[in-house]
């Protein structure tokens, strides 16, 4: 099957039969991930949600009133409704801790996390999926990234500047063309992942779902630190205009975190040299 990134390669504007639509349709590429367009919002709204961003990394046990005083605190005129509507676009989800006494949702509660007490020790046993918001210069995408949990290893990433269940689904339906699938996918329990088309994937690829309970900070871990690691050490540093420079910008990025970066929770090894050395029988 011809890559994600071959088939963007092969769009083009000047197609005398196919629109740019209609080439997108045949290669089955989503048309969200291959443009950018500047989102209605405030220079304030969006200088507001760079700030949520980043103080997310640092107090993501912060809920919306300490949020509001902090904001309120800068110099920013703003209220209740409009801070939640702005965290809503950044994904700003509170962490706090679950009391035993509490019973889950059986409608929202789909799938059990399976992670806790397994021993991870190979490669493609266990995945992680999430999105998180990108800031831009005068606007903002969503990045979508897979991560494997026992090498650190990103095996697909794309973005877009919508999150749909469909966008999700490529590209971990191309990640497992490349490298094989896992035994257990975990993510957080949002929509994409709770989707007909997400959960329809999984069953027929017979991987196991494996979903957060709401408001763990530990359960979807190696995510959140990859998260971190992009802003801190690529998006923050620069200010992206176009969703080409952004994209080519990430694949420079994850090409140094795949195959340069040491870890020192891998004991200073790099994620290739892990991934790469998996068995075939992991693979499978």
């Amino acid at each position: 099957m011809i890559s994600l990134k071959a088939r963007k390669e092969m769009i083009t504007s000047d197609h005398k039969q196919l629109s740019k639509k209609a080439q997108c349709e045949l290669l089955s590429i989503p048309r969200s991930g291959l443009y950018y367009k500047p989102v209605d919002e405030t220079k304030e709204n969006l200088t507001i949600m760079r700030l949520l961003d980043e103080q997310y990394l640092d107090t993501p046990f912060f809920g919306n009133k300490r949020l509001l005083v902090m904001l309120v605190n800068q110099g920013f005129h703003i209220n209740i409704k409009r801070l939640r509507r702005l965290m809503k676009i950044v994904g700003w989800k509170t962490l706090y801790p679950i009391k035993h006494t509490t019973h889950a949702d059986p409608v929202k509660y789909k799938y059990p996390y399976l992670l806790k007490d397994l021993t991870i020790n190979h490669a493609n046993q266990v995945w992680e999926i999430d999105i998180t918001y990108l800031p831009m210069e005068h606007g903002f995408m969503y990045l979508f990234a897979i991560i494997d949990v026992h090498t650190r290893y990103v095996v697909g990433w794309g973005v877009s500047n919508s999150m749909t269940a469909q966008w999700c689904v490529s590209i971990i339906e191309q990640a497992i063309t490349t490298h094989g699938k896992p035994k257990i996918i975990n993510s957080d329990q949002g929509s994409q992942f709770t989707s007909d088309v997400y959960i329809e994937s999984m069953n027929r690829y017979s991987i196991k779902i494996s979903m957060d309970s709401k408001g763990r900070a530990l359960d979807n871990i190696y995510i959140e630190r990859l998260w971190r690691s992009v802003k801190y050490e690529h998006i923050y540093l620069y200010e992206y205009t176009t969703g080409k420079e952004l994209y080519k910008g990430l694949e420079k990025y994850f090409n140094f975190y795949n195959n340069k970066r040491t870890h020192q929770s891998l004991k200073n090894q790099i994620p290739c040299q892990l991934y790469i050395g998996k068995s075939i029988s992991n693979a499978s």
